[in-house]
C-alpha cells in the first residue's frame, strides 16, 4: 500500500490514493481544478520508505479539488462571574475539499 505524509496550511496529512480530505483554504484553485502538494515529508511505496530531510526530493502528491466549503460553526463564549458580562463569538473556517489522485516519489 502506497501512502504519503505531506504538509499544507501548517498541518500534516497521511494520505493514500483515492482519499478525500479537507485542507486549509487554497485561494488559487476552483472546484474541478487539479493541484499538487510538493512538501512531502514521507513516502511509503510497498514497504520501501523514503524519509525527507525535511522534504523528499522530487516527491509530489497530486490532487483534484472537489469543492470549496466552510466548516461547522465553532462557538466561543466568554463571561466574568458576578459581573453581568458575557460575550458570544463564533466563526467558520474556510476549507478546500480535495481528492488524492496520485502519489509520485
Amino acid at each position: 500500500m502506497t501512502y504519503a505524509i505531506f504538509k499544507t496550511g501548517g498541518k500534516q496529512y497521511r494520505v493514500s490514493e483515492g482519499d478525500k480530505l479537507d485542507v486549509e483554504f487554497l485561494a488559487s484553485v476552483q472546484a474541478g481544478d487539479k493541484t499538487s502538494f510538493d512538501q512531502v515529508l514521507f513516502v511509503s511505496n510497498e514497504g520501501q520508505a523514503s524519509v525527507g530531510t525535511p522534504v523528499v526530493e522530487g516527491a509530489k502528491v497530486e490532487a483534484e479539488v472537489v469543492d470549496q466549503i466552510r466548516a461547522k460553526k465553532v462557538i466561543n463564549y466568554k463571561f466574568k462571574r458576578r459581573k453581568g458580562y458575557h460575550r458570544t463569538k463564533g466563526h467558520r473556517r474556510q476549507l478546500t475539499k480535495v481528492q488524492i489522485t496520485g502519489i509520485s516519489a
